[in-house]
């Protein structure tokens, strides 16, 4: 199994956090069913995930998103659309 690259660790991190889980219970084939995430839990994922990596997640898309595979494209097409300058 590969490991997951930085986008796909950081959204597992910041899950698990939020959740009160051991990263290690977190994959990319974990859905929020099976992590308990409710709606509540995922709108304040979702602020979440805006806020750090500095995006806007349409509605329509955010509805969509149900496992954290879903949430890391999601993100990943979010970020390629919107590519922001390097603060290195």
């Amino acid at each position: 199994m590969p490991e997951p690259d930085s986008l796909e660790q950081k959204v597992i991190e910041l899950i698990a956090q939020k959740k009160r889980l051991p990263p290690e219970s977190v994959t990319l084939d974990s859905t929020f069913v099976e992590l308990g995430i409710d709606s509540l839990d995922g709108m304040d994922l979702l602020f979440t995930f805006e806020e750090t990596f500095k995006l806007s997640i349409p509605d329509e898309v955010a509805q969509q998103m149900k496992s954290v595979r879903q949430v890391t494209e999601a993100l990943r097409a979010a970020l390629a659309a919107n590519p922001q300058p390097s603060t290195n």
